[in-house]
This record gives C-alpha cells, structure tokens and sequence, in this order.
C-alpha cells in the first residue's frame, strides 16, 4: 500500500503541490503555527486537507523553494511564525484560480441571458486575447466581435476575471438580458 501511495506522487506534476499550497494560501491570507513546535508540517498538513496527500518532505521542500522565489513571505514573532504570499506569489495563485475557472449549470434554467460585452484597447491586446480565450474556453458564445452570450449565473467569475486581468467597468460589462432575439441557435447549442 505504502508503495503505491509513493508511486502516485512520482506520478502526479511538480505544480500540483505548488498549486495547493499558493491557493491554500490565497484563501486562508496570513497562516500562522507554534514556531517552536516539532509538528509544524503536521499542522499544516492538518490545516488544510489538500495537503495531506503529499509527503511531508515535499511540504518542507516546496515551501522552502516558493519562498526562495519570492512567492511567499515568513516571520518569526514570539513562538508564531506567519506565512503569507508576496504580491507575487498573490498574482501565481490567481493564475491558477482564473486557469481551473468553471461555471456551474444549474438544474433549471432562469430564462436570462447573461451578456459579457468589452472593449480592451489595442495597448493591451494580449490581455484582450486571453480575456476572449477564457471566455471560449469557458463556453461562453460569440454574438459579435466583442458580444459574449451564457445563459446561467456568471457575475463571481466575471468579476474574478475583470480583477485579474486589470479591467475598469469602462473596459468590461455583465448585462443580464430576458431577451436577446433570434436566441434559438444559442438555445441549442446549450441545450435550455
């Protein structure tokens, strides 16, 4: 059995513990743990269920390695010791926050469309072409060049993007709309 669960994270990618731990971290902000405690990684571990399926060599390791690369921060005070992220290790988190982004669909529609509409200036073209990949590959449709169309819930994952890629209200807009004509095709193509 022992083997096995070695196996698994031979197996498993190096960025999946550094994924856990970053947004483990972005959600709790500040950690803190009995600095002069021998069970330091088993705190951690027991803090947060994701982790306790790493070994905790690899815990040690990781966390020594983001915060030689300036991704997270840790003090000493008193017998506490604080671990957060740097604004640094913030932007990393939110990467893979915005890269595992996914609406739910829920078991009955409300018969509103949801209409994403934005107008991202050419000095920012790249942030303007990952904006319109993710809604794609979020499933959004394409009614007009920079006319976006879903039918369930999407404000929290439209905001998380307008946050992480720096956009003003001007730039981005979620309009929420009971008729949008001619909706048969997109009806559909999302089976409501």
């Amino acid at each position: 059995m022992r083997w096995k669960k070695y196996k698994y994270y031979i197996k498993k990618p190096k960025s999946e513990i550094v994924k856990d731990i970053l947004y483990w971290l972005m959600i709790a902000g500040t950690v803190y743990i009995a600095a002069g405690s021998p069970r330091f990684v088993p705190g951690l571990i027991r803090a947060h269920r994701k982790l306790k399926k790493y070994p905790r060599k690899k815990i040690y390791d990781t966390f020594y390695h983001l915060r030689r690369r300036g991704l997270i921060e840790s003090r000493i005070e008193g017998k506490q010791i604080y671990i957060n992220l740097t604004e640094e290790g913030k932007k990393k988190a939110g990467y893979f926050q915005i890269n595992d982004l996914k609406i739910k669909r829920p078991k009955i529609w409300d018969k509103k469309w949801r209409l994403v509409i934005f107008d991202i200036s050419e000095l920012k073209k790249t942030h303007r072409e990952a904006f319109r990949g993710k809604l794609k590959e979020m499933g959004f449709y394409l009614l007009q060049k920079s006319v976006w169309a879903y039918p369930f819930d999407c404000e929290a994952e439209i905001e998380l993007l307008r946050d992480f890629f720096s956009l003003k209200e001007n730039d981005l807009r979620l309009i929420v709309a009971e008729k949008i004509g001619h909706d048969g095709e997109i009806k559909s193509r999302f089976k409501v």
